[in-house]
């Protein structure tokens, strides 16, 4: 029935006006970007990043609004249930890809409801241990998880995150039993590798950083395809050790199904011209993440390609909603 009445608004909206003046036209009020993680994280500070340079184009007031809960569902589900009209938008990440297999009840679906934007962003995690616990590398990680199955540890900020599952793809892929320590948040899990209580946890490299060059923490490995600027002299885990591993953070903007093409292309248009700003380049580089800005069909593919691959994990893993 959503899908239904989403399309018939769709269509209405559509013959009103033709491509170009629709586009033209919009927005006719202010534009929400809602963001349905906690405020002051990575979501809600890139969301805030772009809404303040899109108003101004846009000629409308672009808004953030935080709308935590339900491991992101909350606010996921009132982005799906808005008028399709380009007046709401959504900030999604990770996160929204595991959820599809993680949570059968959902009452959205990712790639049925939403229509991709953009890829704003991508940021590495990085395979941190403490100082103390004796390993220099991911190969003696992996040396000593093989001589002591289920004796190692390591932390996440819960089941289901994008930080336990790139451990579990991790373990999957190195064919290793390391035993997860969940906590409540991600600080608490960084508190317990920091504290020596954990060996080990994969974290966020923006978060991380400055603690690992301070030597509060050892990396041993970042989770990208490429090596980061910030840490140039460590490795990727894929040429550490286990070759084709990737588990990068990201995040994107999308809206409603049934948004017409002609707004989804004047929002993708002036927000790969905020992403291409030197000056916002910078800044996203210097935090430890490279922006993206790629096509909406780009971004769906690889919308779709994470669903699938962190099924896969969630899967092994055996993680549930808790």
């Amino acid at each position: 029935m959503r899908t239904a009445i989403r399309a018939l608004a769709a269509a209405l909206l559509a013959v009103s006006l033709a491509p170009g003046a629709l586009a033209q036209s919009y927005p006719a009020r202010p534009v929400k970007i809602i963001v349905p993680f906690g405020a002051g994280g990575p979501a809600d500070i890139y969301a805030r990043a772009i809404a303040q340079r899109l108003t101004e184009p846009l000629g409308q007031q672009v808004v953030v609004e935080d709308r935590p809960g339900a491991g992101s569902a909350l606010g996921t589900d009132a982005a799906a249930k808005s008028a399709p009209d380009g007046h709401t938008l959504l900030m999604i990440s990770n996160t929204h890809a595991i959820n599809e297999t993680l949570n059968p009840k959902l009452p959205y679906a990712l790639l049925r409801d939403f229509v991709p934007i953009t890829q704003v962003n991508v940021m590495p995690n990085v395979l941190v241990v403490n100082p103390k616990f004796q390993v220099n590398s991911v190969k003696d990680v992996i040396a000593m998880a093989k001589s002591r199955p289920g004796k190692l540890n390591y932390a996440s900020s819960g089941p289901g995150t994008p930080y336990h599952l790139a451990a579990e793809l991790f373990k999957a892929m190195a064919g290793v039993n390391i035993v997860h320590i969940p906590h409540k948040a991600s600080g608490e899990a960084r508190a317990s590798v920091l504290g020596g209580q954990v060996e080990m946890m994969f974290d966020s490299l923006p978060t991380t950083v400055q603690q690992i060059k301070a030597g509060k923490l050892k990396g041993l490995a970042i989770t990208s395809t490429k090596r980061s600027p910030l840490l140039p002299e460590v490795p990727t885990v894929a040429e550490a050790g286990v070759p084709g591993y990737e588990a990068d953070l990201w995040l994107g903007l999308v809206a409603p199904a049934g948004t017409p093409a002609p707004i989804i292309g004047r929002l993708h248009a002036e927000i790969v011209k905020i992403l291409a700003r030197p000056e916002v380049r910078a800044s996203f580089i210097q935090q430890g993440t490279e922006p993206i800005a790629n096509s909406p069909e780009q971004f769906a593919s690889v919308l779709k390609n994470e669903v699938e691959k962190w099924g896969k994990v969630v899967k092994f893993s055996g993680a549930k909603v808790e």
